[in-house]
């Protein structure tokens, strides 16, 4: 690496993000610009100083780490995304290369592949953690090919925002304040995205916002 790169930090942790800012200063080529607490800052900080990687969080609270990668693709397309996460299965993988990823690294990895994760993706590489089998990533070829959309993707992403919030334990008039939007509009989003789902009941969608990894089990 001959040039000197701008990071932005991104998770809900304090003490998890003070350990990885002390393991990143020893890398000689990136710089911490910033650190994030949840999904709404990391956007609105990428905004601001237009970094050229995030370190994000998978299960972070208001916009989860998968939502905000897939808004960083679409918005600011020369930010790379390197997704961290304590899931090692198959879906979580997809779902983030899906949203433009450019790796995926494990909580529980040794110290040592941080420096190897970012320097591949800062070099235009795809980084998956070891312990990833290869047959995610053939997974993932052959279903981005087959058309079949899993049952997130059947949501457009202002739906899966206010499932996030409902499954978070917000109300109507906590959501609407948030997305600054009607009490109203809120409703018509979630009998929407309940008839999608075919879910009905707010115990349900929390089951299923939880195995999608939109909440993080507490």
């Amino acid at each position: 690496m001959n040039k000197n790169f701008r990071l932005l930090l991104a998770d809900d942790h304090a003490l998890v993000r003070a350990g990885l800012r002390e393991l990143i200063q020893k890398i000689p080529f990136v710089e911490v610009i910033g650190e994030a607490s949840n999904g709404r800052q990391t956007l609105e900080l990428i905004q601001a100083h237009t970094p050229d990687l995030v370190l994000l969080d998978i299960g972070m609270k208001e916009l989860n780490g998968l939502e905000v990668a897939e808004r960083i693709t679409r918005d600011h397309p020369g930010v790379k995304t390197l997704i961290l996460s304590m899931h090692a299965n198959e879906e979580y993988v997809l779902r983030a290369l899906r949203a433009g990823a450019s790796g995926y690294m494990l909580k529980d990895s040794a110290i040592t592949e941080l420096k190897l994760a970012i320097e591949a993706v800062l070099s235009g590489k795809t980084y998956l953690s070891p312990t990833i089998s290869r047959s995610v990533i053939d997974s993932y070829l052959h279903r981005t090919g087959s058309g079949k959309k899993a049952a997130l993707e059947q949501l457009t992403p202002r739906q899966r925002e206010v499932l996030q919030l409902i499954a978070e334990g917000n109300s109507t008039k906590e959501i609407a304040a948030s997305l600054n939007l009607s009490a109203k509009t809120v409703e018509t989003h979630r009998a929407q995205l309940m008839e999608r789902l075919d879910i009905y009941d707010v115990a349900s969608l929390v089951r299923f916002a939880m195995r999608e990894g939109l909440i993080q089990p507490e």
